[in-house]
């Protein structure tokens, strides 16, 4: 997760709002994504939030290990069975060869454009060749902060697909959509599936 203070601040203060905003949440993605790993892989949920995802990728029977780098959202995700959460930034992806698949829904959109690069190529390193890596960001472009304060980072397709490939990554499918966000604001995303 992003190191930004603001950022941390607005989700710490809002950790259990946001949970029970995406506790019924309905992926198609993440079901498609479960669906693509193998019975047992071992995963990382990067930027877990209130670990949503992690449990649902527990409860399908994958290995999962969750991070954020807010504590009320590191402690809300290991409350869930089979989910091992930790406190880190994306700074603390150093593992190599580790993850048969890697989660980052919505978690690097809130980091600076410039260190988009260093964590996409330190995922590639952490995710096992052939790995499957989901990525959602929000449309757009340049940075700016919304309502909350959380500072956010938009891309267009084209530069999304641009970065995945300069850090090593097989850009495949990708789906756009439109959503209310937690400030409350509709905002257009995107997400991409890649292979390492």
């Amino acid at each position: 997760m992003s190191t930004d203070p603001e950022t941390l601040a607005a989700y710490g203060a809002r950790a259990d709002a946001y949970a029970r905003r995406v506790a019924d949440w309905d992926d198609p993605a993440l079901q498609r994504f479960i669906d693509a790993l193998p019975p047992g892989a071992q995963v990382l949920d990067l930027g877990c939030g209130p670990g949503h995802a992690a449990a649902a990728m527990a409860g399908a029977g994958l290995r999962v290990e969750a991070t954020d780098a807010v504590p009320e959202m590191v402690a809300l995700a290991g409350e869930t069975p089979g989910v091992t959460a930790r406190l880190a930034t994306f700074d603390d992806i150093v593992e190599e060869d580790a993850y048969d698949g890697i989660w980052a829904s919505f978690s690097l959109l809130h980091a600076p454009r410039d260190t988009l690069p260093r964590h996409l190529a330190a995922l590639r390193r952490a995710l096992k060749p052939g790995g499957l890596f989901h990525i959602g960001m929000k449309l757009g472009t340049g940075e700016a902060r919304d309502a909350l304060g959380r500072l956010y980072t938009y891309v267009t397709e084209a530069e999304l697909r641009g970065l995945l490939k300069d850090a090593g990554f097989a850009p495949g499918a990708a789906t756009q959509g439109r959503d209310r966000g937690l400030d409350g604001t509709l905002a257009d995303w995107i997400v991409i599936t890649a292979h390492g």
